[in-house]
């Protein structure tokens, strides 16, 4: 990881160890436009526990991002606790979709609700990361929803309804790329060009959110190539700066909505979620509590301890 990681970061963060063993894979079956789908999710924890901690990931990312967190969380809990993590719809474990199109934030609603829907929780936190944190905005908004139980607290990590221009374009540009790679380890490094904004990690840290971003090729060849489905990158695409101006307004409504008690992260250095936005979140909605990190941008992995305690306090606090 010498190619990824700069050399002498290593010291800045420790990576967090536990001795708990892989989360259990489950699935659920979801309604689409077509013939429906599987979502794969995560669960670590007692899988009876009422209370459930939903983790949801990033546009291009998978549920095994939340590993360090979800292992703490259940680790420090008192009571006991369920921390399940979705491969959203397209990532991962879970189904690819027969109608890309079908790649937006209604769809991993619908599934989510899905989801909370087989789990029935009686107590239920959401974590949401970038695009995890839109579909919380979304859900956590809307009081009519059909939820097993209402949102208690809800973390929104480095995102808001204003989404900075440049952001997306800086994401559009390697988003859905279908590129092969010999080895997890040069997977690693390449991911780290795209991925700098995501702050100081050690190598072992870098080594261990990779690993899950890739899948053997499948016609058997050696080496591995990305998880996801190149085709969520479609709608995308077409999001044009007008189009993501017009929905700033649906976003806000949502965020006035939400009831839940909300932690807002923040990279100080994100270039998606600014500072502007972060007022605004702070002022009025839920008024949010924020936390930022130095020297992070988009987004805090919550792998930094520093990162899991502010999000560990706030949930079990």
């Amino acid at each position: 990881m010498r190619g990824a990681v700069p050399l002498g970061w290593e010291p800045y963060y420790q990576t967090t160890h536990c001795t708990m063993a892989e989360p259990k894979l489950n699935y659920v079956s979801c309604p689409d436009a077509g013939s429906g789908h599987r979502m794969a999710y995560w669960e670590w924890g007692d899988p009876e526990a009422s209370h459930i901690v939903l983790c949801v990931h990033g546009l291009s990312r998978q549920g095994r991002d939340f590993d360090a967190l979800a292992q703490t969380l259940v680790v420090r809990s008192a009571a006991p606790l369920r921390v399940v993590c979705p491969d959203v719809v397209g990532r991962g474990k879970s189904d690819w979709l027969a109608d890309p199109q079908g790649y937006q934030l209604p769809q991993y609603a619908s599934d989510m609700l899905a989801l909370l829907a087989q789990l029935q929780p009686a107590t239920l936190d959401w974590v949401g990361t970038s695009m995890g944190g839109l579909i919380g905005i979304g859900i956590c908004g809307q009081p009519a929803l059909p939820l097993p139980a209402p949102v208690r607290r809800l973390v929104l990590n480095d995102v808001g309804p204003v989404v900075q221009w440049e952001a997306l374009v800086r994401i559009g540009s390697y988003l859905g790329r279908a590129v092969e790679f010999d080895s997890v380890q040069q997977a690693a490094d390449a991911m780290w060009l795209v991925s700098t904004g995501f702050g100081a990690h050690t190598a072992a840290q870098w080594l261990e959110l990779s690993r899950h971003m890739v899948k053997p090729l499948h016609d058997g060849r050696a080496g591995v190539t990305l998880h996801y489905d190149p085709a969520i990158a479609m709608p995308f695409r077409t999001i044009t700066q007008e189009s993501a101006a017009q929905g700033e307004a649906l976003l806000w409504q949502l965020y006035d909505g939400i009831t839940a008690r909300t932690l807002l992260l923040r990279g100080a250095d994100s270039d998606l979620l600014s500072t502007a936005t972060t007022q605004a979140m702070v002022a009025r909605g839920p008024h949010a509590h924020l936390v930022e990190f130095a020297g992070v941008g988009h987004a805090p992995t919550l792998i930094a301890q520093d990162q899991i305690d502010s999000v560990a306090s706030f949930l079990l606090g």
